[in-house]
């Protein structure tokens, strides 16, 4: 009755301006402007009887065997990534296709006060239940989209968690490939509490999962340092990078972590630094892709440099706004401790662009920021505010070189630099700005850019 109606009104209006051109009120223009109305509202009226929503019960996925737990004496802490199949059968719909990553988490209060999640610390950009609800109900009518709300809402994590009570549901995260770093961040009454996670995500090969930290040196040659002779094994340290062959320098080392695994990786990834794909013929190829498409690949592989003969265990990066732009760290284990944590060097620069190159493999290389300084100073601000950082300070390195008189890195990109290396003490916090210490060893010195 509407299409009638509407053919009728046209119609008439045509009518009204008849000319002698015009059949029955309809010019050829109109006739098929409105037919293709009307398929649409036709296409539109059959699309809303075709998709039903199907949810299954959390009870019967499997996630639940992958859960994750930690503790104190106030809190219990409970986690858990469904994959994307699992996560369109608790959901009904395909929230990977729409990049949308459900995380589980669960908080069991034993305590006498009350405990906010901190949502924005699992993922800065975050769905709301109502997002994820409209990215997902196309194809319902209204009250079936009513439904698929009010579903995602109740199966969303809410605050606050009070006393001797449990809270559990999910949060709507940006979806994230070979591994999940989930940040718990607890807030009482002039009280913070940290708790982070890690899940394997399958479908990516991630690089550090090839290498097995506690085989790379034996116990017995793994030295614990004084403070002073920290400072003194890391300033005889080699000055650089090499190629495999260990001929050729490459970037200069100048970045030292200090900090067992897991608080490194997770104040990284506080801060939205991500693995480093291997380099293997997929992660290949998706690079050459976003070469040229300049799409953004944030996995995407960091060629290998070498340290004692090995190439890096671990990357991580920090992607921008395409494949050309980026931050990227590469670390080695060092068979020293300082206060019983493990002691990392590395390089870290700044990419600012992309070329081919027949000096490395994937045959595309990055062009980095010949003022390696910046990225230095870069990583060090960036990690203050993962609220893990104890003390910063600085040792002698490969040497100053001037932008007059720059190295150049394996790839022939130039670099100049005052020639130290950032020392950065981590823990697993939470640490105020104000608590950070200097080491008070090296001064970092600028040259005047007419050097």
């Amino acid at each position: 009755n509407l299409i009638e109606n509407l053919l009728q009104m046209k119609k008439n209006q045509f009518t009204r301006n008849a000319r002698s051109d015009q059949i029955d009120g309809f010019t050829k223009t109109g006739r098929i402007i409105l037919s293709l109305l009307i398929v649409i509202v036709l296409a539109s009226c059959a699309t809303l009887t075709t998709s039903p929503f199907n949810p299954r019960s959390i009870n019967e996925v499997k996630f639940r065997d992958r859960l994750q737990s930690k503790y104190d004496d106030d809190v219990r802490v409970t986690t858990a990534v469904p994959t994307a199949e699992e996560a369109q059968a608790i959901f009904g719909k395909n929230l990977a296709g729409k990049d949308i990553q459900p995380v589980w988490v669960k908080v069991e209060n034993h305590s006498d006060k009350t405990y906010y999640l901190v949502t924005i610390a699992v993922d800065p950009n975050y769905f709301s239940p109502i997002e994820v609800s409209t990215n997902v109900h196309a194809g319902h009518g209204k009250t079936v989209r009513n439904e698929i709300e009010y579903y995602f809402r109740s199966m969303t994590f809410r605050n606050p968690i009070l006393p001797n009570t449990a809270v559990s549901g999910f949060i709507f995260t940006n979806l994230d490939e070979g591994e999940k770093v989930i940040q718990i961040d607890l807030i009482g009454d002039q009280e913070v509490k940290f708790f982070t996670f890690f899940a394997q995500v399958p479908g990516m090969r991630i690089d550090y999962l090839r290498v097995n930290f506690d085989r790379i040196y034996r116990e017995e040659d793994i030295v614990e340092l004084k403070i002073e002779e920290l400072k003194k094994a890391l300033e005889n340290l080699p000055c650089c990078t090499t190629d495999k062959e260990g001929k050729k320098f490459g970037d200069p080392l100048n970045l030292v972590i200090v900090g067992d695994f897991y608080n490194v990786a997770s104040a990284f990834a506080r801060r939205g630094w991500v693995p480093a794909e291997e380099t293997y013929s997929s992660a290949v190829w998706k690079t050459i892709k976003s070469y040229f498409f300049g799409s953004r690949y944030r996995y995407s592989p960091v060629s290998s440099l070498y340290f004692s003969g090995r190439h890096q265990d671990l990357a991580r990066q920090k992607p921008r706004h395409d494949i050309h732009e980026r931050n990227h760290l590469r670390l080695w284990y060092l068979p020293m401790r300082y206060d019983g944590k493990p002691v990392f060097i590395g390089q870290i620069s700044r990419d600012i662009g992309v070329r081919f190159t027949s000096q490395a493999w994937p045959p595309i290389t990055h062009k980095i920021d010949p003022d390696i300084d910046e990225a230095r100073y870069s990583v060090i601000e960036d990690l203050l505010f993962s609220y893990t950082v104890s003390y910063v300070g600085f040792v002698k390195g490969v040497g100053p070189a001037t932008p007059s008189n720059p190295r150049k890195n394996l790839t022939g990109d130039p670099y100049f630099t005052d020639g130290l290396r950032t020392v950065i003490f981590l823990d697993p916090g939470p640490t105020s700005l104000i608590e950070i210490r200097s080491l008070n060893w090296e001064n970092p010195g600028r040259f005047n850019f007419g050097d």
